[in-house]
């Protein structure tokens, strides 16, 4: 049994003196995010009662308040042996705050509870949503208010404030004794929390240097001379020295030169003068046209001295071509929230994928009770959820995060009845979203992303007779007929779905209704036959899903022709039945054949998704990526097989430095625990280029590693390759923990002294942690 000591009690006026520091602790923490003397803030800090949802039975009142920190929250909790980290969650883990019944849990168990009582809090990762009830509309709308102004406020921070922040946090979680001052173990003992291991000797040494007044405690300005020993860096401080002049400013005219000769800025005599206006917190360099050190950093550390090319982080490429010439973001089975056999099913899955970016989710629909269909992945233990309630978080989410269409892959196994009453749902809760007509009466190929800016289109069965979706041909008076069915789940490899398929006696075909077969306009299912004749084409309309394993056969041995057959037509790629951990697959090669609509498990993170994610960064993240112009070309020869001479081989030779990391996070919260990092650099494309290679292993410091190490690159084809940079917590006996990771096309990587803000294992942002790296790009002869 654990023993606990027991505190001693603090005397009032000593209860008093830290009720008041703290005051003034989350006071300045305000101020610094901008919300000084904020109500809603103020209402945060003091806390309130709120009623915890977690079922219809649970609902319990827990108390809420912001720390002092401004960037945790602290919920009471009447579990025994509960650890105080485990009372709090941060700010940054929140994705979003919503009003009323927004989760599917608000719907369920609070539906009686006025809608104006109601929020939910959703996290980044995998953690259920926090349904909260407050006790007034006022409480309400304080926490709502309050909590999106901090979040909105913090993610506007540049990235030397959100270090002063971190920091200070860190430090007054150090200072044990609450007296704001520092002892030499309390030094030590921040240091360990901000990830650096320092030996006595090194710690006693920075101790004595700043503690000028010799009275064995650091105290306001040598804490403050602390802050600037441990978060200098050298490294830029070199590169600012060999353009400053002797009074320590770069000069507008010094700018312009190493913007153009080292970060190869084709702009630089405007881009100068605009950044020293946006980046310099010096009133005089400013008026002097002029940069100092720190607005330097500022600089570096910015979108404009980001690795990702900010001009794709905006919709650049052409959106007028047709809709098979660009790769689209798609989700497999979206509807599962973990495997592929007895996971949860929920609308969140959705919402989650289409706020990322997907453009293409899929809906496994089965005859559920009171003649209402359900979604869950059949033949398993999966939840169910209604059709009627995907459809509605579709219409909430598909244009959230970008404009261009959605298109809804609908596997169909339910009876006519209930087809009719999808048909319905998607009629009158989509509305004008939904597209039932061809787009300017377009018949011949498909219209573009621009053309079909907000609608959701159907991928789905089509009555045989009605052989023209676009309405050329259409026997509009056929009720249903028998369609062949497609029946993905069958081919899971689980022998309890094998059992369930054959006791169900599964048929090779489905009685289709008109309803369901009239939502599909451009995207009609079919059967893949081969890629028959090139003087009798197929009609642009009819695409064709393709296992992983049979799209990568055809991609290894008909290279060519498949992509010629997606210049015109759309294909669909699903991960191989024996993936029921809903593990992913490598979607490079299917890019590269030029398939659109390659489908991962949007729930698993790894390397795939990495990738994944990587690639549709560009192009202002909306979701669709034009495909080079040797995979849209009718004339192409390009084959990634089979590599040729041609327009597509642009090589280049990728010259990286990675110089140093900051601020890297702990991967295990144990307060002794330190990383020892190290990076690994990865080029994914075509297989001549992949490769990688990796630095040495930093001991004890993720707080500010130096490797300093060069690689170089050959990249045959850079338009089809991607750049991953993971940093790894390097274990001898276990396998390396994952750190931190970020990946982008090759194309969209800016050249000179740049960092890389790192993502978490499931692809958000972490606040400050970063590597600072070298890239310089050549022609090859």
């Amino acid at each position: 049994m654990q023993c606990f000591r027991r505190q001693p009690k603090l005397s009032v006026s000593q209860e008093n003196l830290l009720q008041e520091q703290s005051r003034r602790v989350a006071a300045l923490n305000g101020a610094r995010l901008g919300l000084k003397d904020d109500k809603d803030l103020k209402f945060l800090l003091k806390g309130s009662q709120l009623i915890k949802v977690k079922s219809g039975s649970w609902k319990k009142q827990r108390f809420y308040k912001l720390q002092e920190d401004c960037k945790t929250i602290w919920q009471e909790s009447k579990k025994m042996l509960r650890t105080p980290e485990s009372q709090t969650f941060s700010i940054e883990d929140i994705r979003d705050v919503r009003s009323g019944h927004k989760t599917e849990g608000m719907e369920k168990y609070a539906k009686n509870v006025p809608e104006h009582l109601c929020f939910s809090i959703i996290f980044k990762d995998q953690r259920k949503n926090l349904d909260l009830i407050a006790n007034s509309e006022d409480d309400a709308n304080h926490w709502i208010t309050g909590l999106g102004k901090i979040i909105a406020h913090s993610n506007s921070m540049n990235q030397k404030q959100k270090l002063q922040h971190w920091i200070h946090s860190c430090l007054r979680k150090a200072d044990k004794n609450k007296d704001n001052k520092m002892s030499l173990k309390e030094l030590k003992n921040f240091l360990k929390e901000v990830n650096i291991e320092v030996d006595d000797y090194h710690a006693k040494k920075i101790f004595q240097h700043c503690d000028k007044s010799k009275t064995e405690a650091l105290e306001d300005e040598e804490i403050e001379e602390f802050y600037k020993i441990l978060t200098e860096r050298k490294e830029i401080d070199k590169i600012f020295q060999k353009y400053a002049g002797a009074e320590g400013f770069m000069s507008c005219q010094n700018l312009v030169r190493f913007l153009y000769e080292t970060q190869q800025e084709e702009d630089a005599v405007v881009a100068a003068p605009a950044l020293i206006q946006r980046y310099e917190p010096n009133e005089r360099a400013k008026r002097g046209n002029a940069m100092t050190k720190d607005g330097f950093l500022m600089y570096l550390l910015s979108e404009d001295g980001n690795i990702f090319n900010p001009s794709h982080s905006k919709v650049y490429q052409d959106m007028t071509q047709p809709l098979s010439h660009y790769l689209v973001s798609s989700s497999h089975n979206t509807y599962l929230m973990e495997d592929q056999l007895t996971g949860p099913s929920s609308t969140e899955a959705y919402i989650r994928a289409l706020t990322k970016g997907c453009r293409c989710v899929e809906l496994d629909c089965w005859d559920g009770p009171n003649s209402e269909p359900v979604i869950y992945h059949g033949y398993t233990l999966t939840s169910k959820i209604l059709f009627s309630d995907v459809i509605k978080a579709i219409k909430n989410y598909a244009f959230k995060t970008s404009p261009y269409p959605v298109i809804i892959s609908l596997e169909n196994h339910c009876s006519l009845d209930q087809q009719k009453v999808m048909a319905q749902h998607m009629t009158t809760i989509l509305q004008d979203m939904l597209l039932v007509v061809p787009i300017d009466g377009n018949k011949s190929h498909f219209p573009s992303p621009e053309q079909l800016k907000g609608k959701i289109l159907v991928k789905g069965k089509k009555l045989s007779r009605q052989e023209d979706p676009t309405g050329t041909n259409g026997n509009n008076n056929l009720e249903a007929e028998d369609v062949s069915d497609e029946d993905e789940a069958a081919e899971m490899e689980d022998e309890s779905v094998k059992t369930e398929v054959e006791q169900k006696g599964k048929s090779d075909t489905l009685k289709l209704a008109k309803e369901l077969s009239d939502t599909v306009v451009y995207c009609k299912s079919v059967h893949f036959n081969g890629f028959g004749d090139p003087s009798h084409p197929r009609a642009f309309y009819e695409m064709s899903s393709f296992s992983e394993s049979k799209a990568l056969k055809l991609a290894q041995e008909s290279g060519n022709s498949f992509i010629h057959h997606n210049i015109r037509h759309l294909s669909r790629i699903y991960p191989a039945g024996w993936r029921t951990d809903s593990s992913n697959y490598n979607p490079i090669d299917l890019w590269n054949v030029g398939c659109q609509i390659v489908a991962l498990n949007f729930q698993t993170a790894g390397t795939e998704m990495d990738v994944y994610q990587g690639r549709f960064q560009d192009n202002g993240f909306s979701g669709y990526v034009l495909k080079p112009e040797f995979l849209r070309d009718e004339q192409t020869k390009f084959n990634p097989k089979s590599i040729t001479e041609g327009s597509w081989r642009t090589r280049k030779k990728l010259l990286l430095k990675i110089i140093s990391g900051q601020q890297l996070p702990k991967v295990n919260k144990s307060k002794n625990s330190i990383v020892d990092p190290k990076v690994t650099v990865e080029i994914h494309g075509i297989q001549q280029d992949n490769n990688k290679k990796q630095t040495k292993v930093i001991e004890n410091n993720g707080f500010n590693p130096k490797w300093d190490e060069e690689f170089t690159f050959d990249v045959e084809i850079p338009e089809l390759a991607l750049v991953r940079f993971v940093v790894e917590d390097f274990d001898m006996s276990t396998k390396n923990d994952f750190i931190g990771q970020y990946t982008l096309p090759f194309t969209s990587l800016k050249q000179g002294y740049r960092h890389i803000h790192l993502l978490t294992k499931n692809g958000d942002p972490y606040s400050s942690s970063t590597l600072f790296v070298y890239i310089d790009i050549q022609d090859c002869d």
